[in-house]
């Protein structure tokens, strides 16, 4: 998702400034109690109980994620706590101090949630109010520098927040590259399947009937020629609109076997149904498996055997010809290489050819890899 390192950050920074104010709320207000003399207790008590009800209310509203709309009351509250160091003995007790801290983390915690402008503006009321009102009721310079060191420790929240901030507007920009990149590379490894495809189905089909009748295996005048021609225009037209609907290899591998003008043997189930994007590629492998048999091996018969079901198979396409030696077949041939364990690779299986001169020729094809 666009920016989702940002939106996750901001998120955090409203929970973690939550979390500060109500974790820092404890020892504060310990503290107040603790410096408050007997008589000042009471007082000093219900400052602390008004400083306790706001911020666990704040920090309610602040995790439900609700806006800004009470830092104006926040500010105000806190200020009126610091007021009260002049009607509740704090300054007999010089118990100001506690009052201080609670400005001073609002102020660092305010710049995790809010925008540069709003932080600043609040930080500033918050920060210099307390410290005019401290002057006004202990001029003492010490006193004032502790209170407006709010202030700058909201300038340094605030710069820590921005780094963070670019860092996620950087991981965005970079999941957004990686994610451009991954499109783009899945669009181009879509295009060069189709285009292999395509190449592999002009290979087994036109490129193949061409091939036979240019070599004199065909004539140009066969009876057969013509309704392969069509078989082959729309064998090209149906790779283009395959769908995943479920098909039996069974059929498949029975479709058009006049095409191979071979004699075959078929050793196979019933049916076998299976997802059309496996089912099919194991069928044109086998198909150009037995048009190798028919254009070199010499033998106008085969053997087509299948055993397995819809999880695992195996099947092997057998002849008795007059077979050849692999390391012979030269590497621009793309009929073993593409045709057959090319599609097979690809749909998580493999093809294993076994032949010899004068010993036949075995092609196996299993799916998945490593079945037995």
């Amino acid at each position: 998702m666009a920016e989702e390192a940002a939106r996750l950050l901001v998120r955090f920074g409203r929970r973690y400034a939550a979390a500060v104010r109500l974790a820092t709320l404890v020892p504060i207000c310990a503290v107040a109690l603790f410096r408050a003399s007997p008589e000042h207790f009471a007082a000093t008590a219900s400052m602390v109980a008004v400083a306790a009800v706001w911020t666990c209310g704040y920090v309610w509203w602040l995790r439900r994620g609700r806006g800004d709309a009470l830092l104006a009351p926040d500010v105000i509250v806190l200020l009126t706590l610091t007021a009260s160091v002049t009607w509740t003995g704090a300054l007999e007790d010089t118990n100001f101090g506690w009052s201080r801290l609670l400005v001073t983390f609002a102020c660092v915690t305010w710049q995790w949630h809010t925008s540069l402008p709003v932080g600043a503006a609040v930080a500033l009321v918050a920060g210099g109010g307390a410290a005019v009102i401290v002057a006004m009721a202990v001029p003492d310079p010490s006193v004032i520098r502790g209170n407006l060191w709010a202030v700058p420790a909201a300038a340094l929240s605030r710069a820590a927040w921005t780094l963070l901030r670019q860092a996620a507007d950087r991981a965005d920009r970079m999941a957004a590259e990686a994610a451009r990149a991954r499109a783009a590379a899945q669009a181009a490894a879509v295009v060069r399947a189709e285009e292999r495809e395509l190449a592999n189905a002009l290979h087994d089909t036109a490129a193949t009937t061409l091939l036979m009748v240019g070599t004199g295996q065909v004539r140009s005048d066969s009876a057969w020629l013509g309704p392969q021609a069509r078989r082959d225009l729309d064998r090209l037209r149906s790779d283009s609109r395959r769908t995943p609907r479920p098909a039996d290899l069974v059929d498949l591998l029975r479709a058009d076997l006049d095409a191979a003008q071979l004699s075959v043997e078929f050793d196979l189930p019933a049916r076998l149904p299976l997802p059309a994007g496996v089912a099919a590629p194991i069928a044109d492998a086998a198909r150009e498996a037995l048009t190798n048999v028919r254009r070199h091996s010499g033998t106008t018969r085969a053997t087509v055997r299948l055993r397995g079901d819809s999880q695992s198979l195996r099947l092997d396409i057998i002849d008795e010809g007059k077979g050849f030696s692999l390391e012979d077949v030269p590497g621009h041939r793309r009929g073993i290489r593409e045709s057959v364990r090319g599609r097979m690779t690809r749909i998580g299986g493999t093809a294993t050819v076994v032949s010899a001169e004068g010993e036949g020729t075995r092609v196996r094809l299993e799916w998945p890899a490593g079945h037995d």
